[in-house]
């Protein structure tokens, strides 16, 4: 096992490498940039713009940087800019300076993953803080968000699933099935609405919260009331995002007890005579559990960063989702790079601890007999 390790660790560099370079070259052949987005600024053209110039890409724009419009005219420079037709060429060289666009494409990408080795993310281009400070911020929303939905989604789906296995064809394994089939049928932002409109004083009562994490006296709160406080403001938003993946989760777990349950090791265990219970948890869970095992990375990080970009924005939470929906936007590309380095290496990280796994719940398994 510690040779496939190993190779597995090994094989993570290439896999990251690969992952960025893809990412980074069609970021080149994507329209607009941040040099374009200052422009359409500074002319009126971006009337959605929030971000703040300057401060964060490099030299900023002090003082000392060229007037946006000047007697230089327009040259190769500017033309290569939608709406930079009439300002000042150095003042167009300062802001490519400033956002490091005066290197060559390939050039800005080692510097990038050299910076990287070391977790250095730099500095945003439209805020003045640095990108990993900015992530640590919005970290709490999401690690919020993502660890209690998973553990909501197996505690509930696992013994839920295995339920159904057992009353397959029955009526509460009919009912269930219908319950689920509709929860995941209906969009999460649209259940996040109906609970606001219905919980959340839209227009019937005012149970919990609708914005936020925490409540405004949260820090003269007692530990128990901020407990208290933080879970009341966490009720909704994970109903709406778990309600979808209960019916993956138990699905998978009905089918994979199904399997077992049908097999003749089951069926030898009870005519030995062994407990239905002893039977389901001594022999069957161990086996049905290896298909959920291979999908706890997934859930893992679509728990994390996927589909929670809608209920944060619905319940005013700051997390990684929007943070990294409004790098997209407005072509912050420190933050943009950086959030997908780290949700990469996550992502390759918990696959190998996701296979370090299986050899624990099932030591036939042997990694080291197959190629990586």
């Amino acid at each position: 096992m510690g040779a496939y390790l190993l190779k597995r660790i090994l094989l993570m560099i290439p896999t990251l490498f690969g992952i960025m370079l893809i990412s980074f070259t069609i970021i080149q052949f994507a329209p607009g940039g941040p040099v374009e987005r200052v422009i359409a600024q500074l002319t009126g053209t971006d009337a959605s713009a929030t971000a703040r110039i300057g401060g964060g890409g490099g030299d900023g724009m002090g003082a000392g940087a060229a007037s946006p419009q000047g007697g230089g005219g327009a040259d190769a420079t500017s033309s290569r800019y939608r709406g930079a037709q009439g300002l000042d060429p150095e003042f167009i060289k300062q802001l490519e300076k400033q956002f490091g666009f005066d290197k060559p494409a390939h050039e800005r990408f080692f510097l990038m993953m050299k910076s990287y080795l070391t977790f250095d993310f730099g500095k945003s281009y439209f805020r003045d803080i640095s990108v990993l400070q900015l992530i640590k911020e919005k970290l709490p929303v999401s690690i919020s968000l993502g660890v209690w939905m998973m553990l909501l989604t197996y505690l509930i789906s696992i013994p839920l699933g295995i339920r159904k296995a057992v009353n397959d064809g029955e009526r509460f394994d009919t009912w269930t099935s219908g319950l689920l089939v509709i929860g995941y049928a209906i969009p999460g932002f649209l259940i996040a609405v109906l609970l606001l409109i219905l919980f959340a004083g839209g227009s019937f009562v005012q149970w919990f919260p609708s914005r936020g994490l925490t409540s405004d006296n949260w820090a003269q709160l007692s530990l128990w009331g901020k407990l208290v406080d933080y879970f009341w403001h966490l009720t909704l938003p994970l109903i709406a995002l778990a309600l979808g993946a209960f019916t993956t989760m138990a699905f998978l777990t009905k089918n994979s007890f199904l399997d077992e349950i049908r097999k003749q090791y089951v069926m030898t265990a009870r005519a030995k005579g062994l407990a239905e219970r002893q039977v389901l948890y001594g022999h069957v869970f161990r086996n049905a559990m290896l298909l959920i095992i291979a999908g706890f990375p997934g859930a893992f990080i679509g728990a994390f960063f996927s589909g929670a970009l809608l209920i944060e924005t619905i319940f005013s939470l700051d997390g990684l989702g929007l943070l990294s929906f409004e790098s997209i936007i407005n072509r912050d590309y420190p933050v943009v790079f950086a959030t997908l380095f780290i949700f990469s290496l996550l992502g390759l990280v918990v696959n190998l601890v996701s296979d370090f796994v299986y050899t624990l719940v099932d030591p036939r398994i042997d990694f080291e007999s197959r190629e990586v």
